[in-house]
């Protein structure tokens, strides 16, 4: 398994009336952790883009454990979940670096459509195939 980390400070406009995190930024966390991903194994939106695909997001999960308040800061770590599908999964854990609260967990399923067509592809792209290669997924 293959996994990294970001660390996020959390900003005022990310959180509500009450200063806690909206439940909605997890989302947005979890972009950040994919991103992070991507930037270290190889595996950017860009690229992916560059390459014909586009890998839109079909299905995501959030089980919310403990609150986060504006001020404090987490950690997304993000793991990839090998598949032979066409298709790319992760699976989120947020801590809360500052109480070291375990605050929420999520997956996420992405699919690869061809970029200009928009069609979907069931067998996975080449590029995709040797990336998993690389790392014996």
């Amino acid at each position: 398994m293959i996994v990294s980390e970001i660390d996020i400070d959390i900003r005022f406009s990310e959180t509500d009336a009450m200063g806690v995190v909206w439940h909605g930024n997890y989302l947005k966390f979890f972009e950040d952790g994919r991103e992070a991903f991507g930037k270290k194994f190889g595996l950017e939106y860009l690229d992916i883009h560059a390459k014909g695909f586009v890998t839109p997001i079909v299905k995501s999960e959030i089980d919310h454990k403990a609150p986060v308040y504006y001020g404090q800061a987490i950690k997304v770590i993000t793991k990839y979940i090998p598949t032979k599908s066409a298709k790319i999964q992760f699976e989120y854990e947020v801590i809360n670096v500052t109480t070291g609260q375990l605050c929420a967990t999520g997956k996420t399923m992405q699919v690869f459509l061809d970029r200009d067509s928009r069609e979907l592809e069931l067998i996975s792209p080449d590029f995709y195939k040797e990336w998993k290669a690389q790392y014996d997924l």
